[in-house]
């Protein structure tokens, strides 16, 4: 792990103004995700689609996030992170205000594939900025708070969420976060002080971009096409052009990726595979549950809302706590332990039914929320720590690829069950057996990879 003994001083407007543009980004997107699971059923009534294809209105955002997330991470370092972050806060709050208007279902797709590329700007640039703001003793604290802010999003989401959505329409949930991504804009253009250019003058690797960018749209677009032939063929090239693009980064001079973090960082290799999994096992909670809850329980949004707020508001209230922890103790450690968590609750999800009492959904959501709360800003504290000041804005896109395609790959989980057990078929009382047996798969295989994931977490520790 690096240690940054050199101090990098700016003034508290800076320190504060960064501090929260990042969180109000982090809070406004994790709001937006988490509001539209509760959603869906409606966005699918008005538009009449099938719960597969309404997987693709988070899938088309994710997609576009992990082409982008990379190649901008590295622009951001040769020509400044509050620059690609101010940008990138302007394009998503534009295409949330372009939302509210969208007439049918590919429109509304095409906008949240926008939001995604706008979203890559942001994530490769908003943890990096407050990791040079900052002095290293603060960091894990300061993350904390960033990742508060994420799950204080993904908290208030599901209520909020489902009271907007029932009573002034799913269109409402763009609204307000259009309002709140224009204060971030604010912040970040006018009261942010200073950029951060570590590799200024440095060229900008276009081929290796190019790859990088069709290998992760084969990659995602094979998992969200499993298990068909297709999906299966376009994950193999995905695999390939990826296998590619490593070979090319290491033969050129400015690469966009320093493939060199991964083969010859252990911590920093080790920490984004751990990150890879944890979100690829638990991410399909949120999407599964949603529908569990509306469609067999019969509960309404804003009461299904409320249940799924129960793990982010755990993750809310000890993620900052699990920050400072991380400032003190190894970081690699309070991961490994918040890993072993999650899985603890997706084995409890594992066995629920149509006579599942509400009390034990809520007991599993519990687990998971204290899990991610001692996983995600210590995980990222060690990301962050384990690189030279140089490479911030790309540990911090790399580390965000990583959790768009862990989410992609839970996601895919999810959708993968579902079309097994009912295929395209609607939601309904006569399929309601079947849809239970893909919810009970889905999580099967997410508790077996999150299992194998605590190991991967914890072969960091031993350097």
């Amino acid at each position: 792990m690096i240690n940054e003994n050199i101090s990098h001083e700016y003034n508290s407007e800076t320190k504060n103004s960064a501090l929260i543009s990042a969180m109000i980004a982090a809070f406004s997107m994790s709001f937006m995700g988490s509001s539209l699971n509760v959603a869906l059923p409606s966005i699918g009534k008005e538009f009449g689609v099938s719960a597969v294809f309404l997987g693709w209105i988070a899938t088309s955002y994710l997609l576009s996030s992990a082409i982008f997330q990379v190649p901008f991470g590295r622009l951001a370092d040769i020509h400044g992170r509050r620059k690609y972050f101010t940008f990138g806060m302007i394009i998503f709050t534009l295409s949330s205000l372009a939302t509210v208007f969208v007439t049918n279902i590919v429109l509304f797709i095409t906008l949240r594939v926008i939001q995604g590329i706008g979203g890559s700007m942001v994530f490769g640039t908003g943890v990096a900025i407050l990791t040079s703001v900052f002095h290293a003793k603060e960091r894990g604290k300061v993350l904390g708070l960033n990742v508060a802010a994420v799950y204080t999003g993904l908290s208030a989401g599901p209520f909020l969420g489902g009271i907007l959505t029932q009573n002034f329409g799913w269109r409402s949930i763009f609204l307000v976060n259009t309002a709140m991504c224009a204060a971030a804009v604010f912040f970040a253009a006018f009261k942010m002080k200073g950029e951060w250019a570590e590799s200024d003058g440095e060229s900008f690797d276009l081929a290796g971009s190019i790859i990088f960018a069709f290998g992760m749209f084969f990659l995602i677009f094979g998992l969200s096409s499993l298990p068909s032939k297709t999906g299966a063929a376009a994950l193999a090239l995905g695999m390939v052009l990826l296998i590619l693009f490593v070979i090319v980064e290491f033969k050129v001079k400015h690469p966009v990726m320093n493939m060199k973090l991964f083969f010859h960082n252990t911590v920093f290799a080790f920490s984004n595979l751990a990150a890879l999994i944890h979100y690829a096992s638990s991410f399909a909670v949120s999407f599964l549950l949603s529908l569990y809850l509306q469609y067999v329980k019969g509960f309404s949004p804003q009461a299904a809302g409320l249940v799924l707020m129960i793990q982010p508001v755990i993750m809310m209230a000890f993620a900052p706590a699990a920050g400072k922890l991380s400032d003190r103790f190894n970081p690699g450690k309070i991961a490994s332990s918040g890993m072993a968590m999650t899985a603890a609750g997706l084995l409890m999800l594992v066995f629920i039914n149509t006579h599942t009492p509400v009390y034990y959904t809520a007991a599993a959501l519990i687990f998971i929320g204290f899990g991610f709360a001692f996983f995600s800003s210590p995980n990222t504290n060690a990301v962050m720590s384990s690189v030279e000041r140089k490479d911030y804005s790309i540990a911090s896109a790399a580390l965000g690829t990583m959790r768009v395609t862990g989410q992609m790959t839970g996601l895919a989980i999810g959708m993968m069950a579902l079309s097994i057990f009912i295929g395209t078929a609607k939601i309904e009382p006569s399929n309601i057996d079947a849809f239970i047996k893909a919810v009970q798969a889905a999580f099967t295989l997410s508790a077996a990879l999150c299992i194998a994931g605590i190991f991967a977490s914890l072969k960091r520790n031993k350097k």
